[in-house]
């Protein structure tokens, strides 16, 4: 497996700055669940899959805990585990950690999500075993837990 998917290196560009010269609190969020999908897709679960398959990711809690500005010149890794899931997947949390090329932690992005049915646009309180197994290959934190 491409470990660099799960650790990825991160251009900041000049429109993610704000008027204090540093990282907008909106983009934390944007570079995470980009890497999110990009993380998915290599991983076979595509956005036309899960459209063919009716079914898609859902959000209940995002949350950042901002701990270090990140500037334009600084060079950023996203490093992403899984920290909670259901032994089925269909309900986990994953978590983002921005740092700093010196290991430094700038950022952690927490998220609780679960899958919908796109066409009854409810709760899925199973998934296919593929999914189970694309989840139980992500790396996971510390204190992951089976929920």
């Amino acid at each position: 497996m491409n470990t660099n998917l799960f650790y990825k290196k991160i251009s900041i560009r000049w429109a993610d700055i704000d008027a204090n010269f540093h990282l907008r609190h909106s983009v934390y969020y944007d570079l995470a669940a980009q890497q999110r999908i990009e993380i998915l897709n290599y991983l076979g679960l595509t956005m036309e899959t899960m459209q063919n398959q009716g079914f898609g990711p859902i959000l209940f809690r995002e949350e950042c805990i901002f701990k270090k500005e990140i500037r334009l010149a600084d060079h950023i890794f996203i490093n992403t585990k899984l920290a909670k899931m259901k032994p089925d997947a269909s309900r986990w949390s994953i978590q983002h950690e921005f740092l700093t090329t010196e290991n430094k932690l700038c950022a952690i992005i927490n998220i609780d999500g679960a899958w919908m049915d796109t066409k009854q646009r409810k709760l899925l309180t199973s998934m296919p075993t593929t999914v189970t197994t694309l989840f139980n290959s992500f790396p996971k934190t510390h204190d992951f837990i089976f929920s």
